[in-house]
């Protein structure tokens, strides 16, 4: 047993903990550009995405639970939550790491300077948490 709990160990530690979580998969509308330069960057910082285009966007994050107020540019599955928009993948892994009661986090949008959205960052980018016990809150500032 105590073998065991070693060798556990040090997979963890020698792996992210994104290593473990199932494959991403992002949902898009199939006339969005943007979202694969999305896609790209998550998979450039270890996250194993499948991109999906799909007209039935708006119908999946109903099923989801995601907030109108809170739609992004596109939604990622991964490991039991949602991410709305262009999320930078430092949050996301910090989502996966920390666990939260929620059922996912939101960018709105689509800003400018986002990760997969060209052009200079103008203002600071406000995560949201949706799906908890109350209001959204600011889960992270990008």
């Amino acid at each position: 047993m105590r073998i065991l709990k070693t060798t556990a160990l040090s997979l963890a530690l020698l792996f992210p903990a994104t290593a473990f979580a199932e494959q991403a998969i992002l949902y898009k509308n199939p006339q969005c550009g943007c979202c694969e330069g999305h896609a790209e960057h998550l998979r450039a910082n270890g996250i194993d995405v499948k991109s999906v285009a799909t007209h039935d966007l708006a119908l999946k994050r109903q099923e989801q639970g995601v907030p109108m107020d809170l739609v992004g540019c596109h939604m990622l599955m991964i490991d039991g939550y949602v991410v709305e928009g262009h999320v930078s993948a430092a949050t996301v892994k910090r989502l996966l790491t920390e666990r939260p009661a929620v059922k996912g986090i939101s960018l709105l949008g689509m800003p400018i300077g986002s990760p997969g959205m060209e052009g200079p960052k103008t203002e600071p980018f406000i995560i949201y948490t949706f799906g908890g016990s109350g209001e959204p809150q600011v889960f992270a500032v990008e």
